[in-house]
């Protein structure tokens, strides 16, 4: 089972037990967020595409830690 999850302006394509990195939510580590912006769902043979959202479809997740992506140089 997987979905198709639209957060922080991107897409993210999650399983069960996925970790992904996304934008900053503003709750604490350890508290479930619900994530209501499905764009598809799959279990497996059926699929459920929205348009844009799939109706009644949520992702509970939780937030294990906050940090910032590795520092970049630019040069001109």
């Amino acid at each position: 089972m997987y979905a198709v999850v639209r957060t922080g302006g991107k897409q993210y394509r999650l399983g069960v037990g996925d970790s992904v990195k996304v934008e900053k939510l503003p709750d604490e580590v350890g508290n479930i967020v619900e994530l209501s912006q499905i764009l598809m769902v799959s279990d497996g043979g059926e699929v459920k595409v929205g348009t844009p959202l799939v109706p009644g479809a949520s992702v509970k997740a939780e937030i294990v830690g906050h940090g910032r992506n590795k520092k970049i140089t630019v040069f001109k």
